[in-house]
């Protein structure tokens, strides 16, 4: 999937999903879920027990990304999940990966 739609819009965006969303392949599941819909970004754990996740993408890929991380994975439990925009990031993201936890 292209990361632009069809105007070329590309939307950053800083999501925070919380609940019992570690120790359940939370974040190899996000990794894997962005790079099926063409998502650029990444994702880590926090050490306040939730995940955080910046998406670049076209306005459909990051609102079918959001809908995906309200949910998760079997065996999590998604209680919020707080949306930022933010500005984008210099140079542009390129593929998806886990970072370490911050």
């Amino acid at each position: 999937m292209d990361p632009q739609d069809e105007n070329g819009a590309i939307e950053h965006c800083l999501v925070r999903v919380r609940g019992v969303v570690q120790g359940v392949g939370f974040r190899d599941g996000c990794m894997r879920r962005a790079r099926a819909l063409g998502i650029a970004g990444w994702v880590r754990n926090r050490r306040d027990g939730s995940v955080e996740a910046l998406l670049q993408g076209s306005p459909q890929q990051v609102a079918q990304m959001c809908d995906w991380l309200r949910h998760g994975v079997p065996g999590a439990r998604v209680d919020a999940l707080e949306q930022t925009a933010v500005p984008a990031p210099s140079p542009p993201l390129e593929g998806f990966d886990v970072l370490p936890t911050a």
